[in-house]
């Protein structure tokens, strides 16, 4: 059921839910989450069995504050605090060691966990209404395209889940994930944030994932080659290739009837193409195309294409989250055409 997250009613029953060891459905500005207790491992349980997520495939922990840190984590270095202080409440996950004893189903049975404070309201009312951190994965099935509205949430996960309505999620893609148990920061997943943004925050350089380091890296949530993929087939080329395959469809056509259903465009570049291909024009702006990249590919998937043909976003910090996640989603497609 869909509850307006504005309601205070709406929001103690939410609380209520998750203090009895409940799922509920709630906003971030990032993505919607499924929430529990994380300090109840038995509710935790319930996350990786609603969403078909591997047990040993860590969650983040949703805190209501800084403060609330020390509850999860033995140690917060320097660096990590500074980024807290520019970034939180928003769209940044830190890993911190884990402090024994504590949220071990959450962190996946790792030593360390991944901590994000949100900055949605409705977020910060229900976690604050808790008392608790809330382990708080993308509110689908796992590897699927994550949800950015209540509608899409109830789509994935049914009409008994409580899900506390917040509208449509403003950023679009996950936090930034920053690993900070290793002496310096490495950047794990990108999001919205540049590295650029990172550096100047904590005044450090911050490593790419792929850094030599005698520690290995833990593992962290969205991390699999192949995530947030939709039904569809996802191949991402250029403007070259895109106009290539869709001259090459046109050849193949008997009439115009004869595409329609099988391909799903989403680009930035003008494209000659048929009226029956269904084509959604990318946003120059990488905000606002992180913002409604999942639901443009849950709005092409729902039509039954075959495959959906996305151009390649440009080579620029402010895109790395929307090529991750792209990148993600075409892994088990062909790779990028160059044309």
């Amino acid at each position: 059921m869909i509850r307006p997250g504005s309601d205070p009613a709406a929001i103690a029953e939410a609380a209520q839910r998750i203090r009895a060891g409940e799922l509920v459905g709630f906003p971030t500005e990032t993505v919607y989450g499924l929430g529990a207790d994380a300090s109840n491992d038995a509710a935790v349980a319930l996350i990786f069995a609603a969403k078909g997520r591997p047990s040993d495939h860590p969650l983040i922990v949703h805190v209501a504050s800084a403060a609330q840190v020390a509850d999860y984590a033995s140690e917060v270095p320097d660096f990590a605090a500074r980024l807290m202080a520019a970034f939180w409440p928003g769209p940044l996950t830190l890993i911190l060691p884990r402090r024994d004893g504590v949220a071990a189903a959450a962190a996946g049975g790792q030593h360390s966990i991944g901590l994000r404070c949100p900055a949605h309201p409705v977020a910060l009312a229900l976690l604050q209404a808790c008392g608790t951190g809330l382990a708080g994965p993308s509110a689908n099935r796992f590897g699927r395209v994550s949800p950015t509205t209540a509608q899409h949430v109830q789509e994935e996960l049914g009409e008994d889940l409580l899900v506390l309505d917040g509208g449509p999620c403003t950023v679009g893609i996950e936090s930034t994930i920053v690993d900070c148990t290793r002496g310096q920061p490495v950047l794990l997943r990108p999001g919205v944030l540049t590295c650029a943004q990172l550096e100047a925050a904590c005044g450090q350089p911050v490593l790419d994932k792929d850094a030599r380091s005698a520690v290995a890296a833990p593992r962290a949530s969205g991390m699999l080659e192949s995530h947030y993929a939709p039904n569809a087939r996802v191949r991402l080329m250029d403007a070259k290739g895109l106009q290539t395959g869709l001259d090459t469809l046109d050849s193949k056509a008997k009439g115009p009837a004869a595409r329609t259903g099988t391909v799903a465009v989403y680009a930035r570049s003008p494209l000659r193409m048929n009226t029956n291909i269904l084509h959604k024009r990318m946003p120059e702006d990488a905000a606002l195309a992180a913002q409604q990249l999942f639901a443009v590919l849950r709005e092409l998937d729902a039509t039954a294409v075959s495959e959906i043909w996305v151009q390649i976003p440009p080579d620029a910090p402010e895109w790395d989250g929307v090529r991750d996640r792209l990148n993600r989603a075409a892994a088990d497609g062909s790779p990028p055409t160059r044309g």
